[in-house]
């Protein structure tokens, strides 16, 4: 995928739209550069466990989501990605009330991508990193989650 930042952003703006679950949540790209995406979330009383820290669920999701929006930079049109496998490390109980990860593309191949996402609680220049995620990601053709008749 070609383009300016800004074409770039809206391109994977419009990715998180067509996403229900991330609209629920209420996750959404700040940022897009090839091969690099920022998505943030304002933290609300239902993104929390019974211990009052952020749901690692909640952090998951954003750390996938933004992977895959990471590596979603780099694909043909008419292609997507779909993660395949990742892995979330909890480094430290997430409290606050702004969610903000950075999704890194570590390596492009033709129908592999693997990203690296970083999640951070707190403002941009305050900000605490509470979890690491590395993800896989399978490049498929775009209408591969149409049903098919």
């Amino acid at each position: 995928m070609s383009g300016t930042s800004a074409s770039l952003l809206e391109r994977v703006a419009a990715l998180y739209a067509r996403a229900p679950f991330l609209v629920a949540l209420g996750i959404r790209a700040e940022s897009a550069e090839p091969g690099v995406v920022v998505a943030v979330l304002t933290v609300r009383p239902d993104h929390l466990q019974q211990d009052g820290f952020i749901h690692a669920g909640v952090q998951a999701a954003l750390a996938d989501h933004t992977a895959g929006a990471a590596a979603y930079t780099g694909v043909a049109p008419g292609e997507t990605v779909l993660s395949v496998e990742f892995k979330l490390n909890l480094l430290r109980p997430a409290t606050g009330t702004v969610l903000r990860a950075r999704a890194e593309v570590l390596r492009q191949g033709r129908r592999l991508v693997v990203v690296e996402a970083s999640v951070f609680v707190g403002p941009a220049e305050a900000s605490v990193l509470v979890s690491k995620a590395t993800v896989t990601l399978a490049v498929v053709a775009a209408d591969v989650g149409t049903p098919r008749g």
